[in-house]
């Protein structure tokens, strides 16, 4: 999982930068019966809610395209927490 995890960032990290944004972290969670994508963004400036959307909507089709995980999972795309 763990070359699957690292060909995602690869994948999204030029398409972020489009938006001045980093990718911080890609995981893979298994909570309960749910398999979770995790994808943690980070900027200069703190990300809302509308930029995580946009991010999203280019990191969707981006994965769709690719298609490397086989197993249903939820994607959950977040800022990173700023301490």
């Amino acid at each position: 999982m763990n070359s699957i995890l690292a060909k995602i960032e690869e994948l999204i990290t030029e398409p972020m930068k489009g938006l001045d944004i980093t990718v911080d972290s890609v995981t893979w969670e298994v909570e309960g019966k749910y398999n979770y994508l995790k994808i943690v963004l980070d900027r200069e400036i703190p990300l809302d809610i509308d930029t995580i959307v946009e991010a999203t909507h280019i990191i969707n089709p981006i994965l769709d395209e690719h298609d490397l995980i086989k197993d249903e999972y939820i994607l959950d795309i977040s800022s990173k927490e700023r301490g």
